[in-house]
């Protein structure tokens, strides 16, 4: 894992004072909300619907140990005793007092976290696979070259100020699992006739206009990648619109512009700025990779699974390791009927020690809002089964119909239209209530509390968006969405549902998968992509007539 060098752990001590002292002063009165808002905003700190929030970067997902401690110290001394692991990989305090923060922000540079372009029309923090540095199907492990783009872009002197909010995700594998195609910059490793490089995508998002990512280069070798990005980053925050924030993202500017004309002013760009790099950029990413060297494995030799319970554990959420006598283990934060997303200070000090215990240390965060321990011996799967049933974090859901992504919604948030966490527990307790999960198997269903798409509902199996309709929530369902390699938008089905009627809705989908499926072995978004939307929005609408009538 990178380690702070004493460069960055001064920058970040200057950086903190710094916000320390605007603290201070928006305390005293002599700054306004209005003067303060662009101040907090380069600092993480957002002005929600009952209470400041904070939302520290967990840069493409990676923790040790030790930092999942300081997040849980956070939550217990100046939250409610929990915090909120968001689909950016960041965690999100929804009640921290405005005077503490600064402890907050120094609390986390000791462990080398920090809130920097969490918020605000700058680049955010760089996601990545949540099984980098693990997973058997890995072409490299992506995050070197993320830690790369993150030091790049912190405090970057041109892109401090863009159009709008600009995201970048990276994943080693060709099995997508960061949902690179709806990013600003979706960044694809890949290998040529030996030489590893990336497929370049540009101008996907959610949000108001969903779009998936278009291929710039098919092939871009790994020391052209940085000047690459600056190139397209300076492209974008030269023709971004900045007169209407709803137009503002480089997906429009790919629209308006096309993709040809995009592709030709990045090369002449890319022309420019490459030779002023002079190879510092791979000085850099080869330090950095001697950071993420893997750990000093342990042989053992696992024995066969007796219980059916662990093993349905491991059905759901083990994953095949680079190492046959390891497995990637991802804990569901989501028992039905909890928080998508919420973890509470014990819960992650006990996932801390796990991790210590049996994971070299090492944790992840995924987009999907649980967390991996991405290095477990084999031998050790029954005794860590063990400590997470105990603790109720042993749900075996990973992937299934509870295994809800869920923005805050309007609970929290100041830009929600609905409530979304709500809709989450209820569906994740009424799948329970009917024991027919692992009978639905691979199922994703994804829900945001408003047009901005938080929730990635676009891109869900099944998508719920909810919205105000004069008042009253109202969802909106979505069908076929799919945020892997083969990635599409939902398509929407029809006239939305009201907020008791939305459950039952999909209770009907699911169970009209369930007759409609050729064989246990057809997936949902299978079964949807053989016999299109007819026979679902049937089941959706024409029932829900008999029920009323």
């Amino acid at each position: 894992m990178y380690q702070y060098t004493e460069f960055d752990r001064a920058f970040l001590t200057e950086r903190n004072a710094q916000f320390r002292a605007q603290v201070a002063r928006r305390l005293d009165g002599s700054l306004t909300e209005d003067e303060f808002k662009p101040l907090r905003l380069m600092n993480g700190v957002y002005l929600q619907l009952h209470a400041y929030m904070l939302r520290v970067a967990i840069p493409y997902g990676t923790l040790s140990s030790d930092q999942m401690r300081t997040l849980a110290l956070l939550a217990q001394k100046w939250d409610k005793g929990y915090g909120h692991f968001t689909t950016r990989q960041n965690i999100q305090y929804n009640w921290p007092k405005l005077v503490d923060i600064p402890d907050m922000l120094d609390a986390l540079g000791q462990v080398g976290l920090h809130a920097i372009q969490t918020s605000g029309n700058t680049i955010r923090n760089v996601t990545a696979d949540h099984f980098a540095g693990a997973a058997a199907d890995e072409i490299e492990d992506p995050r070197p070259v993320a830690e790369l783009l993150r030091q790049w872009s912190t405090d970057h002197p041109e892109f401090q100020f863009l159009p709008r909010k600009f995201k970048i995700a990276v994943t080693g594998s060709p099995n997508d699992r960061a949902v690179t195609r709806a990013h600003d910059i979706g960044l694809v490793t890949v290998e040529r006739d030996g030489e590893i490089g990336y497929e370049v995508l540009i101008g996907g998002g959610l949000g108001r206009t969903p779009m998936i990512g278009k291929t710039v280069r098919d092939f871009l070798p790994k020391e052209d990648l940085l000047p690459y990005c600056e190139a397209i980053v300076s492209v974008y925050n030269r023709l971004g619109r900045r007169d209407n924030k709803y137009k503002a993202r480089i997906k429009i500017t790919v629209h308006e512009n096309g993709l040809d004309e995009m592709k030709a002013l990045i090369e002449a760009r890319f022309a420019e700025v490459k030779p002023l790099f002079n190879g510092v950029d791979q000085e850099m990413l080869a330090a950095i990779t001697a950071q993420f060297a893997p750990p000093d494995f342990v042989d053992n030799t696992p024995a066969p699974i007796l219980d059916p319970v662990l093993q349905s554990f491991v059905d759901t959420n083990v994953t095949a390791h680079r190492r046959d006598d390891h497995a990637i283990v991802t804990i569901s934060i989501k028992k039905h009927g909890a928080t998508p997303g919420d973890a509470t200070a014990d819960q992650m000090r006990l996932m801390a020690d796990l991790a210590d215990a049996h994971a070299y240390g090492e944790l992840r965060i995924s987009h999907e809002q649980n967390v991996i321990l991405p290095h477990v011996r084999r031998d050790r799967l029954p005794e860590l089964f063990a400590a997470l049933k105990a603790a109720g974090l042993g749900t075996a859901n990973v992937g299934l119909a509870s295994d809800i992504i869920a923005c805050p919604g309007m609970d929290y948030c100041a830009l929600a239209t609905a409530r979304s966490i709500p809709v989450a527990q209820q569906i994740a307790t009424r799948i329970d209530a009917l024991k027919i999960e692992h009978e639905v198997g691979h199922l994703k269903i994804k829900i945001s509390g408003c047009i901005n798409a938080c929730g990635h509902h676009h891109v869900g199996h099944i998508g719920i968006l909810g919205l105000d309709r004069a008042g009253v929530e109202n969802y909106q369902i979505t069908l076929g969405g799919d945020g892997t390699e083969d990635a599409i938008i939902g398509e929407r089905t029809g006239p939305g549902f009201a907020y008791d009627a939305i459950v039952p809705a999909i209770e009907r989908l699911i169970l009209a998968y369930l007759d409609l499926r050729h064989g246990a072995d057809e997936t949902f978004l299978q079964t949807y992509r053989r016999l299109g939307m007819t026979p679902f929005k049937a089941a959706l609408y024409e029932q829900e007539k008999q029920d009323a009538a």
